[in-house]
């Protein structure tokens, strides 16, 4: 049973205790992402880095040491709508754990020589990135996405905003987002509720109670983006990206299941027609990601440089038969029960149940309750699903990148 409550200063918790686990993950999430960097990009992945260098008692090396003498973890990621932080351990351990992540969320130094040295892991990490091109190509296809809007900010910075954000940009930008309006706690497994409750209290109820400045969001109205980016590399790789749906739009489970029978697996329509039967790509997939006010749905394929065309052209004609001719009804059925068997598996983790109760708190304030979802589900027809395929079947709309060996005319492939 999922329950809810707020500590003293206005910090949200919300709680489901599985009484069978021997184990609970608790995760601290800050609605503070790239959507907020108007100023500073890359301040919230920094920050999240800065957590885990030092506080006023432990040491960068004591914080994940103390962790693993528990027999725990210790994590944190920042996405563009939120960074969340988080601690796995073991029932009889948890309390102690979540000292931890108290101190670093309260305590942190912040000392400007460890500043220093994690401005550069950064840099190095966006090298590491930029390195390979399945990760390079989905920030390239993700920006491209959502040009002039809030969402086209890379969560990591570029290489000129890090290097200018100083120790006072940090500071500062904590006080403005890491509040407790802004702050939800999420807690999963096993663990006694009351002293839970007191425990938190006691770690996160300091945070300043004021209120946060509401967020603002801008569409994007560049239309489709081409870019082509050369590298001496053995693949061409291939993204098709357009936007998709919001977490509450009405279609959004019918998008997960257009995109589950287009390119979501080894049985996917994709997968079969471009790799099986006419072998132009070892991999080929299609992904659609909701956010609060937008969403975004990516077809990816990685082919050699001389089948792009030949493979694109497969890809194409999946698409608009989906589109013209709809999906099996045996096909909906396979896809619905995949869909259902993931759910139900994610949902025997604590750390998956943690994650999901956690941001449906920080970003849409309520619980999507599991029972919600598979209703949704079980009552999307064909009809949803062909309708959907005709809604995302013209590709001269898509934007698209490509990372490869020669150059490539997209306007001419596309349209």
């Amino acid at each position: 049973m999922i329950k809810q409550y707020k500590l003293s200063n206005g910090v949200v918790v919300v709680t489901e205790n599985l009484p069978h686990n021997a184990s609970a993950t608790v995760g601290i999430f800050v609605r503070a992402g790239s959507v907020d960097e108007a100023r500073h990009g890359g301040i919230s992945h920094f920050i999240e880095h800065m957590l885990f260098k030092g506080t006023k008692t432990r040491g960068y090396r004591q914080i994940p040491g103390d962790i693993e003498k528990l027999g725990g973890s210790i994590n944190a990621f920042t996405g563009r709508e939120a960074t969340c932080y988080y601690v796995k351990s073991l029932s009889s351990n948890l309390f102690a754990s979540i000292d931890v992540l108290s101190d670093i969320m309260t305590n942190s130094l912040f000392d400007q020589a460890e500043i220093d040295k994690e401005r550069q892991v950064i840099i190095e990490e966006m090298k590491m990135v930029e390195d390979v091109p399945d990760d390079w190509g989905s920030d390239l296809i993700t920006e491209s996405i959502f040009r002039g809007s809030e969402l086209e900010r890379r969560v990591i910075g570029t290489r000129d905003s890090v290097s200018a954000i100083t120790r006072d940009d940090m500071l500062g930008y904590m006080a403005e987002r890491y509040t407790a309006d802004s702050i939800v706690i999420s807690c999963s497994g096993m663990f006694d509720e009351e002293a839970l409750r007191e425990k938190l209290e006691a770690g996160f109820g300091a945070f300043a109670s004021v209120v946060t400045a509401p967020r603002s969001y801008t569409p994007g109205s560049a239309g489709p983006q081409r870019e082509c980016t050369i590298r001496e590399i053995e693949q061409t790789h291939l993204f098709l990206g357009t936007n998709g749906l919001k977490f509450l739009d009405d279609d959004v489970y019918a998008l997960n299941l257009y995109s589950a029978i287009l390119g979501g697996g080894m049985s996917s329509r994709l997968f079969t027609a471009v790799r099986e039967e006419k072998g132009l790509a070892y991999s080929v997939y299609s992904a659609d990601a909701p956010y609060v006010e937008d969403g975004q749905f990516v077809i990816y394929a990685g082919v050699a440089h001389d089948k792009l065309t030949a493979a694109l052209g497969a890809m194409k004609d999946v698409i608009v038969k989906l589109a013209e001719d709809g999906v099996h009804e045996e096909e909906l059925s396979r896809v619905k029960e995949q869909y259902k068997g993931g759910f139900v598996f994610r949902g025997e983790s604590n750390s998956s149940r943690m994650f999901t109760i956690g941001r449906n708190m920080i970003l849409l304030d309520r619980i999507i309750t599991d029972e919600e979802i598979l209703a949704k589900i079980d009552s999307i027809t064909g009809e949803d699903v062909r309708r959907i395929a005709a809604r995302f079947a013209d590709l001269s709309k898509y934007s698209a990148v490509v990372i490869g060996g020669q150059p490539v005319d997209l306007d001419r492939l596309l349209g």
